[in-house]
């Protein structure tokens, strides 16, 4: 009879207790729930910094380079995702001043050139087709992003601008992923080592295969800065949710055929060029 007036005592404190606990929790909804009612946008960071807590990172500079030929959705993927860094200033900075016009054909006007900045946070280089084959062979841009990446919490590279980052010596030793072209190739060239990943993150670095890979590293870095309800908002609010109508998208999915079409015009468009510029480097 003892020991059974101890166990119904022993359930009786705990139910308080777990009564109590859900009572806390409905409480700290409730008052999470008014403050989200009535956030303004002099509250808006403190807000979310008591919903999602403190970043890991200090992330207050990022920095997009851009030139002619680059390719848009390598550039404006980023862009977006990581333009929604809460209290960070993104910036498109170009090669040379002046517009640029993407490999689409559209024009973008730069925040701000190489020379005008000297620290970033975060740097991303994306990739195209002819301007970022000719910014592998360009030492002067090279030697930025070296000084950029001494003080940057993360560098980045989108698709063929795994080249770029690549050719200033920065990934060698280092994993890391790119167009699916001549992948191995092109980072074996590098020093790099190929991850065969739709995102590769070796330390501080992080690459991206073609394209539409960049939102997903980009989604990754943001989980990394502020953790993965953030990124879900953001998601949220680019209603991010991939259905393609057919499969495709990387050579696995792709038929024999598409495949072996896409390799030849990449060679034809981008082989001789190559050529040009190691003939006289």
């Amino acid at each position: 009879m003892k020991k059974l007036t101890v166990l119904v005592l022993f359930l009786t404190i705990l139910a308080c207790s777990q009564q109590k606990e859900e009572a806390s929790a409905e409480t700290e909804t409730q008052d999470m729930m008014e403050q989200l009612e009535n956030m303004t946008p002099e509250t808006h960071d403190a807000v979310m910094e008591t919903m999602l807590g403190k970043p890991n990172y200090d992330i207050k500079s990022i920095g997009i380079l851009v030139y002619d030929g680059v390719n848009d959705l390598d550039v404006m993927g980023p862009r977006y995702v990581l333009g929604q860094t809460m209290g960070a200033s993104t910036k498109l900075i170009s090669v040379e001043p002046g517009n640029i016009k993407t490999v689409m054909g559209v024009e973008m006007v730069p925040d701000a050139t190489v020379d005008d900045i000297d620290q970033l946070d975060i740097l991303v280089i994306p990739g195209g087709f002819r301007g970022t084959i000719e910014a592998a062979y360009d030492d002067e841009l090279h030697a930025w992003i070296r000084k950029i990446d001494e003080s940057a919490i993360f560098t980045a590279a989108v698709c063929t601008g795994g080249w770029i980052l690549g050719a200033t010596g920065l990934l060698e030793g280092k994993r890391a992923s790119t167009n699916w072209y001549r992948e191995e190739e092109f980072l074996t060239k590098y020093g790099a080592i190929p991850a065969n990943e739709r995102f590769t993150r070796d330390g501080k670095y992080w690459t991206s295969a073609g394209v539409t890979a960049g939102m997903d590293m980009s989604l990754a870095i943001l989980i990394e800065i502020f953790g993965e309800e953030y990124a879900q908002g953001v998601m949220l609010d680019m209603e991010y949710d991939p259905a393609p109508p057919i499969a495709g998208g990387s050579p696995e999915t792709t038929s024999t055929e598409v495949n072996i079409m896409m390799q030849a015009m990449y060679d034809m468009g981008i082989q001789p060029l190559i050529d040009s510029l190691e003939a006289v480097n």
